[in-house]
């Protein structure tokens, strides 16, 4: 957790959607002083509500419950960056909008002000095309949800300092997430890149009747979502040499994994009517017993679960 040293620090959340409104419960569960910045007419109402829902799953990891007296609302986003140490931007995936956003922001903010973008494929060089000082800009991607999953992609950009990549390691850290610092900019970062690729043939995989939706998420719960929750796709090979590690993976499975990689070529992917048709009926089949926010609570439950069982052992070696 953070130690408080984040307690009363004040973190400035430029849009209350769920991901903002995510970010703003980790940011109150560690005794930040929050401001929500949108203008939505109904943002209080529904950042709210989302907060209120978020806060017993941070309670079941461990974080005490919420003071919200330590949450507001300012609409302006000058205003509300004045006097802040912190801004996580979570704004429209937009090019344009970030860009001019971040040129006011900049404006506004105090000198020391950490700049963060929650953005999930922009990379910080071209939202910082117009500040006089683009090295104050970084990326800070979250893997949804920000408040229970522990990744935060730390992308600086091209003129990115490294004093600031150094803050924004340490801001996420004090946070309890585990920031990762990438060594370069690529669209869409690493986790999103990867959940992309695989999505691809799972849809693919769906469209061509192999495998339903339902099953489909079974066979990655039952297998690669365990194996991957403690070990990773290269570890998991390197372990799959047995005695001979990765070395030994390379020689006996290799070639047939490039033959999988020329097949995957030979099967066009979208998302046409025919597929997006299979795949909401599918959907519906497989999950439509339950609400969204009745599947949202498993999950949560069960990720909790799995994080705070591998925390647990982790502390015991």
């Amino acid at each position: 957790m953070s130690d408080n040293i984040l307690k009363d620090k004040r973190v400035t959340v430029i849009g209350g959607g769920v991901i903002g409104s995510s970010w703003a419960s980790l940011f109150l569960a560690n005794g930040m002083q929050v401001v929500i910045s949108d203008p939505a007419d109904d943002i209080e109402k529904v950042a709210i509500g989302h907060i209120k829902q978020n806060e017993p799953t941070l309670i079941d990891m461990g974080f005490p419950a919420f003071n919200y007296d330590h949450l507001s609302f300012e609409a302006d986003t000058e205003k509300a960056v004045a006097d802040s140490h912190f801004i996580q931007e979570n704004g429209p995936e937009r090019l344009d909008f970030k860009a001019g956003l971040w040129k006011r922001i900049e404006k506004a903010a105090p000198e020391s002000a950490l700049l963060l973008s929650s953005s999930s494929g922009i990379v910080a060089t071209k939202q910082s095309k117009e500040m006089s000082q683009p090295e104050r800009l970084i990326i800070g991607h979250p893997f949804n949800p920000p408040h229970l999953l522990p990744l935060v992609e730390v992308v600086p950009g091209e003129k990115t300092s490294r004093e600031v990549i150094d803050k924004a390691m340490a801001f996420y850290s004090a946070l309890g997430k585990s920031p990762l610092e990438l060594k370069r900019e690529v669209s869409g970062f690493v986790a999103n890149r990867l959940q992309a690729a695989i999505f691809r043939e799972c849809v693919s995989l769906v469209a061509r009747g192999v495998v339903s939706v339902k099953d489909l998420d079974q066979v990655v719960t039952q297998s690669l979502g365990i194996r991957w929750a403690t070990g990773g796709p290269f570890l998991s090979f390197h372990l799959g040499g047995g005695d001979g590690g990765f070395a030994h993976f390379l020689d006996q499975l290799g070639p047939g994994l490039e033959v999988r990689w020329k097949d995957f070529g030979k099967h066009d992917v979208s998302f046409d009517e025919s597929t997006k048709e299979t795949l909401l009926k599918q959907i519906e089949e497989g999950y439509g017993d339950r609400s969204i926010k009745q599947l949202a609570d498993e999950r949560d439950v069960e990720e909790i679960s799995i994080i705070n069982a591998l925390k647990s052992l982790k502390a015991s070696k």
